[in-house]
């Protein structure tokens, strides 16, 4: 898989998963993002992932058939999968929902930027933080 690092990118906003998606490479051109549209198919995508070893879970808060609470609940109970890194998002900056979120086994919570460059700061920090090398 390309550099062999890996974003899967859950959210049910089709234009939100393409703006998030260009943020993501365009801090690194040789990133791997895979796409779903709910946290079902996020799990699905996971799991049929070979190496995870290079990859970070960027999902929405609130999505259809499954949210990003209950997705990340899933991952962490998985045994292959409980130490895989997964940031939340949401457009709301409530912090009963990051509270939320940690508690279910985020390793960080972020609310989405309204600005193409913010969102760009934000894939940038993340890619950096979770991935770090490029």
């Amino acid at each position: 898989m390309g550099e062999g690092q890996t974003v899967h990118l859950a959210d049910d906003d089709e234009d939100d998963r393409m703006l998030i998606k260009d943020a993501l490479q365009e801090a690194n051109p040789n990133l791997t993002v895979i796409e779903a549209e709910n946290g079902k198919e996020l799990i699905e995508n996971v799991k049929e992932s070979g190496d995870l070893s290079e990859t970070v879970v960027l999902l929405d808060m609130n999505m259809p058939k499954m949210n990003g609470i209950e997705a990340i609940q899933e991952i962490r109970a998985e045994p292959g999968l409980s130490e895989l890194p997964a940031v939340m998002m949401s457009t709301s900056s409530n912090p009963e929902l990051k509270k939320k979120a940690l508690a279910a086994g985020a390793n960080d919570f972020i609310v989405k930027p309204n600005t193409f460059k913010a969102l760009l700061d934000v894939a940038k920090s993340i890619l950096s933080r979770f991935l770090g090398k490029k």
